[in-house]
C-alpha cells in the first residue's frame, strides 16, 4: 500500500495537473469507498465518494468539496481534523491518508476538482485532424494525426515501403495469407496511381478476408469445435463459425450482428441463419459426463454466458458479479 501511495504521489508531482482518475480516485477507492462507496449496505452518512453529484452536493454538515476552495471543503477539514472523532478515515479503520495523499487531494480541489468518468463510459467525439508541416504526405485523416505526433517528437516519416513489402503487409493484414506469385507480379507490373487501392479492394472481396477478421471474434466468443471438460467430445459449432465469417464478408451492420447473435431466434419469423447466429450463446463448455449434478453445471453455463456477453459487448468483465453485487 505504501509503495502504491508513493507511486501515485510521484506521478502527480511529475505532472502539475492532478487528475481525478489517475491520482485521486485510487486514494478514495483504497481508503474511503468501504464506507462511502457503492455498497449501500456498508455506506455511512448517506455519502458516496464514487459519484460526482454526491461529492458536490449541498449537505447539512457543509459542502464536501467546494471547487477551488479547499479550506471551505468539508472533506479537507475531515481529513486534517485533530479531533479523532472528526478525523476521517477513522483511526481504527487502518486506512488513514498520508500527508502526501492529503496534499494531493487538496491540490485537486484547488485546481477545480475536475471529475473524470471511466474512459469507457465517455462518448467518443470525432476530433479535428491537426495541422501538420507536410500536408502533401497525408493521404487521410489518420495520417494527419500520425504526422502531427512525429512533428511533435522532431521525427520524420519513414520512406515508403517497397511494393514487394507493401503487398505482403496488406495481404497478411486482410487475409492472413501471403500474396501468390501471380498477385505479386500483377502488383509490380501495375504502375497506375491506384495500384495499391485495387489490391486492397480485391482483398476485401476475398472470402479469406472474412476468415481473417472473424478469428478475433471467435476467440472473444470462446469458440471451440469440442465441448471441453474431460470428455471433450465434438460438437457442431462450425455452423455458427461460418455465420460469423459470412457476416464479415457481407459487411453486416454491427447492430444487426449484435441482435442476431444475442436474440436472433426471438426475431419475428426468424430465418435459419438468424437462429444459427444465436450459437454465440452456446459457445460455453458443456459437460455430459455421467454422475454430474445438472444444477451445478447449469449455473456454470449461465455464469460463463453472462461473463462472455458482458466482456464482448459491454467491454466489462462480469466475473466478480458471481459473488458480488456492488462495484469495486
Amino acid at each position: 500500500m505504501t509503495a502504491m501511495a508513493l507511486a501515485v504521489c510521484a506521478s502527480a508531482q511529475a505532472d502539475d495537473v492532478v487528475q481525478f482518475g489517475r491520482d485521486v480516485r485510487p486514494i478514495f477507492s483504497d481508503s474511503c469507498f468501504q464506507c462511502h462507496g457503492p455498497d449501500r449496505d456498508a455506506r455511512e452518512a448517506d455519502l458516496r465518494l464514487d459519484r460526482r453529484e454526491s461529492v458536490l452536493a449541498e449537505r447539512d454538515d457543509g459542502q464536501l468539496i467546494v471547487p477551488r476552495q479547499p479550506d471551505s471543503s468539508e472533506l479537507i477539514r475531515r481529513l486534517t481534523a485533530s479531533d479523532p472523532d472528526e478525523r476521517m478515515p477513522p483511526a481504527d479503520s487502518q486506512r488513514q491518508l498520508t500527508k502526501e495523499q492529503i496534499d494531493l487531494v487538496r491540490r485537486w480541489i484547488e485546481q477545480g476538482a475536475s471529475w473524470q468518468e471511466h474512459w469507457s463510459f465517455v462518448s467518443p467525439q470525432r476530433p479535428t485532424p491537426p495541422k501538420t508541416t507536410n500536408p502533401v504526405w497525408c493521404q487521410n485523416d489518420i495520417d494527419q494525426f500520425v504526422l502531427a505526433r512525429l512533428d511533435r517528437e522532431g521525427l520524420t516519416p519513414s520512406e515508403p515501403a517497397a511494393k514487394e513489402t507493401l503487398i505482403r503487409r496488406v495481404s497478411f493484414d486482410l487475409t492472413g495469407l501471403p500474396p501468390t506469385l501471380e498477385e505479386l507480379d500483377a502488383f509490380l507490373d501495375d504502375d497506375s496511381p491506384r495500384a495499391y487501392e485495387r489490391v486492397v479492394d480485391r482483398l476485401l472481396k476475398s472470402p479469406r478476408f472474412g476468415e481473417r477478421m472473424a478469428f478475433v471474434w471467435l476467440d472473444a466468443a470462446r469458440y471451440a469445435d469440442t465441448s471441453g471438460y474431460q470428455n471433450d467430445g465434438p460438437r457442431y459449432m462450425w455452423r455458427w463459425r461460418d455465420w460469423v465469417i459470412e457476416a464479415f464478408n457481407e459487411n453486416m451492420p454491427f447492430d444487426q450482428f449484435t441482435i442476431e447473435q444475442i436474440a436472433g431466434d426471438m426475431l419475428s419469423n426468424a430465418t435459419l441463419d438468424q437462429q444459427i447466429a444465436t450459437g454465440f450463446n452456446r459457445n460455453h463448455r458443456g459437460n455430459a459426463e455421467g454422475g454430474i449434478i445438472p444444477e451445478e453445471y447449469q449455473v456454470e453455463y449461465v455464469v460463463d454466458r453472462v461473463d462472455t456477453t458482458a466482456t464482448v459487448w459491454l467491454g466489462l468483465t462480469m466475473g466478480c458479479a458471481r459473488c458480488h453485487d456492488h462495484k469495486y
